[in-house]
C-alpha cells in the first residue's frame, strides 16, 4: 500500500475565478512604471498587455464550452482551443522576436511574468481546497 501525500490528494476543479487573471493583470500593470523609469521601449509592454488581453477573451470564450463524458465534441473544442490559444501565443512572440531581439525579449519576459502569477494563484487556489478522498 502506498501512502498518498497532501499533494497527491484529488480535489474538485476549481471554479473559474477572476483571481488568477487578477493577478496577471497586476503584473503587466506594475510592469508598465518598471518600464518607464528604465526608460525602455513600451511598444514591448503594449504588445505583451494586448496578447495577455487577447488569451484572456478567448479563455472566457473557451470557459462558455462545457465538456462531458457525453458530449466527446465539446471536449475536444475545448482541448483544441486550449491549444490554440498556446500556439497563438507562441506566433506572435516568435514573430516579434524575430523581427526585433530586444523587443521579442520584454514581450516575453512580461507576458511570461504575468502567465506565472496567474499560474501560481490558480495551483494555490486548487490546493487549498479539501481533498475529496
Amino acid at each position: 500500500m502506498t501512502k498518498v501525500g497532501i499533494l497527491g490528494s484529488p480535489r474538485p476543479a476549481p471554479a473559474r475565478r477572476l483571481v488568477g487573471p487578477l493577478a496577471g493583470a497586476l503584473v503587466i500593470a506594475l510592469a508598465l512604471p518598471l518600464f518607464v523609469l528604465a526608460g525602455w521601449s513600451l511598444k514591448g509592454w503594449a504588445i505583451a498587455a494586448v496578447l495577455w488581453l487577447g488569451v484572456q477573451a478567448f479563455g472566457l470564450l473557451l470557459a462558455r464550452v462545457r465538456p462531458s463524458s457525453q458530449n466527446v465534441a465539446a471536449s475536444g473544442a475545448l482541448a483544441a482551443g486550449m491549444m490554440l490559444r498556446l500556439l497563438g501565443v507562441l506566433v506572435v512572440l516568435l514573430a516579434v522576436a524575430s523581427s526585433d531581439r530586444e523587443l521579442g525579449l520584454a514581450v516575453a519576459l512580461v507576458y511570461g511574468a504575468a502567465y506565472t502569477a496567474e499560474l501560481a494563484v490558480g495551483v494555490l487556489g486548487y490546493y487549498a481546497q479539501e481533498p475529496t478522498a
